[in-house]
């Protein structure tokens, strides 16, 4: 999915994507999915997570915690971004590493579970809930990912280039060699 980082000409300094309604979407449908998600845990789930059987029950333990940790991470970058958006913090510093978001762990996987124990609602919130990490990772990469490769050295990419040179300039040419030792 490509996003268009350009500067909105109707907004100034708003970013076309933090000024446009993709971002008012996935804003509002993230900070819905956050409040519900706190909703079920703390009402719904906390009643059936204490009638779960053992595996299960610690399944649903250890989920909900990264469940809460990942809608934390997408909500603190929505609110970041809505920051950019409304002037209160500048692109480049929303660039930084400190504020990026990637997956680092691999994603609940809730069909998995499915008629394992696990109470249906609660997969629910986990499969909404890891396709919405999902869509804000692959927009952090988009808007960021490009400016965030250029700044970090990379020795591997340095390495292969200067093999590469070397290679252009007939190092790895047994017949260049020779003629150089003549």
């Amino acid at each position: 999915m490509a996003v268009d980082t350009s500067r909105d000409d109707q907004s100034g300094s708003k970013d076309a994507f933090t000024g446009g309604k993709l971002f008012d979407t996935v804003f509002a449908r993230g900070m819905a999915l956050v409040e519900e998600t706190a909703t079920y845990l703390d009402g719904p789930g906390r009643e059936a997570a204490k009638t779960l059987p053992r595996e299960p029950g610690l399944t649903y333990s250890a989920w909900s915690m990264e469940l809460t940790t990942r809608l934390m991470q997408a909500a603190s970058w929505l609110v970041m971004q809505k920051a950019v958006r409304d002037g209160e913090m500048r692109r480049e510093e929303a660039a930084a590493r400190k504020y990026r978001i990637s997956r680092e762990e691999p994603a609940l996987d809730a069909a998995a579970q499915q008629g394992l124990g696990m109470p249906e609602r609660f997969l629910d919130l986990v499969t909404r809930s890891e396709a919405l990490f999902e869509q804000i990772c692959r927009l952090d990469d988009a808007l960021y990912g490009q400016s965030m490769a250029a700044e970090i050295p990379n020795p591997v990419i340095d390495q292969i280039n200067q093999l590469q040179r070397a290679a252009e300039n007939g190092a790895f040419d047994p017949l260049m060699v020779w003629h150089r030792a003549k």
